[in-house]
C-alpha cells in the first residue's frame, strides 16, 4: 500500500506511513493567485492500493476541493484501490434538515467523494455515525477515545472525573473513563437553532480537590467547554483540562476557555495545530487493516 499525506495532513500522513511500514508518496502543491489549488503526484500509482490522508479543516471548502481532486486523479492514474481518510470531516454537523429548505450538507459531500472514485472511506469521530450509511462503499468511523483515554491515564491525575459537556459526547466520556479507571458524567446542552446561543445545565458533581478532564468530539468556539469549566472550578476543582478529537479552535476560543478556568487544552492531530499532542495515526493504521 502507498500512503499519500494530503496538504492538510502532512505530519499525520507521514506518521501513518511510518507506523504501517508503507511507502509514502509526496505531492507538489500550491495555490494560484486567484485562490485555485494546483496538485501533482510525484510518483506513479498505477496498480497500487492507495491511502489518501487529508483532513478538511481549516478552510473547509478548499480542503474538500483538494480531496476531490486527489481522489479523482488517483483513480484516473490507475490506482487499484483508493481509501480516502478524512480524519476531520467538515460539514458533518448538518446531517439532517433541521428547518425547511436547508441543505443536508454531509450527504452531498459523501456523494461527491464516492463519485470522485473513493473505494473506501475512513474518518474519526464523525458527528453522527449513522450518516455514513449514505455511502454505498465501505465506510468506517474510528473512535479517538482510545488514544485520548491512554493519554489521560498516563497523566496520573488526582482523583480524576471525566466529564462530557453535553449528552451527545457521553459515550466518549464513558469510553475514556473506562480506560482511565475513573467516574464520568455529563452536562446538558441546548442550542437555539436560529441564534446559535448555547445553554448549559450541570449535573451535581463533587469536584472538590479533583482534576476534571472534559472530553468532547470537537472544540470550536469553546463556549460549552468554558461553561462546564466554570461550574467545575466554582465547585472546587483543583484543575480542569479539556481534551477533544478535533481542535478547531476558532478565533478567541482558547482565551475564552482560559478565562473560564480551563488550565490546559489538548487535542488530536485530526486537525494539526500547536495543541495536537495526541496522534490518531495508530487508530488509522488499525482501521486500514
Amino acid at each position: 500500500m502507498i500512503v499519500i499525506p494530503g496538504p492538510s495532513s502532512l505530519n499525520l500522513g507521514a506518521k501513518v506511513a511510518e507506523i504501517a511500514g508503507c511507502r509514502r508518496v509526496d505531492l507538489d502543491y500550491k495555490t494560484f493567485p486567484d485562490g485555485e489549488s494546483y496538485i501533482r503526484l510525484r510518483e506513479a500509482v498505477a496498480g497500487e492500493a492507495v491511502a489518501l490522508v487529508h483532513t478538511t479543516f481549516p478552510q473547509q471548502d478548499k480542503r474538500l476541493i483538494e480531496l476531490l481532486l486527489l481522489t479523482d486523479a488517483l483513480k484516473d492514474m490507475g490506482a487499484k484501490k483508493v481509501t480516502v481518510i478524512a480524519p476531520y470531516m467538515a460539514y458533518a454537523r448538518q446531517d439532517m434538515r433541521f428547518r425547511d429548505g436547508e441543505t443536508v450538507s454531509i450527504k452531498t459531500l459523501f456523494k461527491l467523494i464516492e463519485g470522485a472514485g473513493a473505494d473506501q472511506f475512513i474518518t474519526v469521530d464523525v458527528h453522527k455515525e449513522s450518516t455514513l450509511s449514505a455511502f454505498s462503499i465501505k465506510a468506517k468511523n474510528l473512535y479517538a477515545s482510545e488514544v485520548i483515554g491512554k493519554y489521560i491515564r498516563d497523566l496520573n491525575l488526582k482523583s480524576p472525573y471525566i466529564l462530557s459537556p453535553d449528552k451527545g459526547a457521553i459515550m466518549i466520556a464513558k469510553r475514556v473513563a473506562e480506560i482511565v479507571g475513573a467516574e464520568y458524567g455529563n452536562f446538558e446542552k441546548s442550542r437555539d437553532r436560529i441564534t446559535g446561543a448555547i445553554t448549559v445545565k450541570g449535573e451535581r458533581v463533587d469536584a472538590s480537590g479533583r482534576d476534571i478532564a472534559i472530553v468532547d468530539d470537537m472544540i470550536s468556539t469553546g463556549g460549552t467547554i468554558a461553561s462546564a469549566a466554570k461550574m467545575m472550578k466554582d465547585r472546587g476543582a483543583s484543575r480542569v483540562m479539556a481534551f477533544c478529537t478535533h481542535p478547531l479552535l476558532v478565533a478567541g476560543a482558547r482565551e475564552r476557555m482560559k478565562i473560564s478556568g480551563v488550565d490546559e487544552v489538548l487535542g488530536t492531530d485530526t486537525v494539526e495545530s500547536e495543541i495536537s499532542a495526541i496522534s490518531v495515526a495508530p487508530l488509522i493504521v488499525k482501521g486500514l487493516s
